[in-house]
């Protein structure tokens, strides 16, 4: 065998090794590929940005731990994950992007308010993480480009005020009068009075008899807060489901009472901030490119 020979067996043995490497490439590639692709299908995509089953499973999984439990869970779940890729991508249009430092302190505050996420698998850890951040960025956007554009009015700040008489009573004390026992009919004729004794002198003339007292608001029962609240001074209130019927002859803030205006207005504000970014959400979700491979989440996004 010449040497021009032994060269051309020897490039023949290279060419049959490359092809049996390749061809163990390509084996090895039908089997795993379609592996991973079922182990993490993509349920859906946004601008892009793939969305797994894996990722939806992870999102489940800290809902359950968060208390929430919906029979749609599954669909709430990559709902909630679309809107935190469309909050982190706009908040970073804007530069306003949370450090790692950011997450781990609302981590911590989370810790200290009950929050235990010790248990949590790598991958529902990534979610929590990924889902603080959104979150902590959607904050941001709403405490500098929203918050600033917004002029509460009188009327918010009462009915703000209203609600929280409602749902907890104010650090107040009513000079209150109390009928008792009251029927429809009679309750019709109560009349406007001009003061407190006046409006017991109406009460007695139709055969009641009021009851004066000096109470703080938070100390009342709910079903009675539900009548006095919103209610003006020297105004009857409505019959109550236990034929009771309340009027407000005065109100003095207590020493508890602090800044809770300031505080109220605060509330006030960040609601309506509240209402402007979600409309902003929703203007962002119908601009996004939001694509849903899985037929059963069809009606994850409206």
């Amino acid at each position: 065998m010449n040497k021009e020979q032994r060269t051309k067996n020897k490039e023949q043995i290279t060419k049959s090794k490359w092809k049996i490497h390749l061809f163990s490439f390509v084996l090895c590639y039908l089997f795993f590929v379609p592996f991973t692709a079922h182990a993490a299908s993509v349920v859906a995509t946004v601008n892009g940005t793939p969305i797994t089953d894996m990722d939806i499973t992870a999102r489940t999984k800290l809902m359950a731990m968060q208390g929430q439990t919906p029979t749609d869970n599954r669909k709430q779940a990559l709902t909630s994950i679309i809107d935190d890729n469309i909050k982190l991508a706009y908040a970073d249009s804007l530069k306003l992007n949370p450090t790692d430092d950011d997450v781990a302190k609302q981590i911590a505050d989370m810790k200290q308010h009950g929050f235990n996420p010790a248990g949590m698998d790598s991958a529902t850890s990534a979610m929590m993480r990924s889902a603080i951040r959104a979150n902590i960025a959607w904050q941001m956007v709403i405490g500098r480009t929203i918050m600033p554009t917004i002029t509460v009015t009188p009327d918010d700040i009462n009915a703000e005020m209203a609600d929280l008489a409602r749902d907890k009573g104010l650090p107040v004390e009513l000079t209150l009068i109390r009928l008792v026992g009251i029927p429809e009919n009679v309750a019709k004729m109560l009349s406007a009075p001009k003061s407190c004794d006046d409006a017991e002198s109406i009460a007695k003339n139709l055969g009641g008899s009021p009851q004066r007292m000096d109470v703080k608001e938070y100390e009342l029962s709910a079903d009675v807060r539900a009548q006095l609240a919103g209610l003006p001074l020297l105004t009857w209130s409505k019959r109550g489901s236990d034929d009771s019927v309340f009027l407000i002859c005065s109100k003095k803030k207590t020493a508890e009472y602090g800044k809770l205006d300031s505080l109220v207005k605060q509330s006030a504000t960040f609601k309506r901030a509240a209402f402007v970014a979600d409309q902003q959400l929703k203007q962002l979700r119908r601009k996004a490119v939001i694509i849903i491979n899985d037929d059963r989440y069809k009606s994850a996004i409206n």
